[in-house]
């Protein structure tokens, strides 16, 4: 993933999980807290799987991820 779509992701990431903690949110999405905080501070990839699961605790289409 090119650094910024990466980018991208981390701060709508960030952003769309609002107030919620990253331990809320990774237990939201059920992921561990430090794939979040990977995703987040650009230093992991992700899957299409991670991506659905991000989506759909978050309740917006893949796509608004990269906006």
């Amino acid at each position: 993933m090119g650094m910024d779509l990466a980018r991208r992701l981390a701060e709508n990431i960030k952003k769309r999980r609002g107030d919620l903690s990253q331990v809320a949110f990774a237990k939201k999405v059920r992921l561990g807290r430090s794939t979040i905080n990977r995703l987040e501070n650009i230093e992991q990839n992700t899957t299409l799987k991670t991506l659905q699961q991000l989506c759909k605790a978050l309740k917006c289409d893949i796509g608004d991820l990269f906006k």
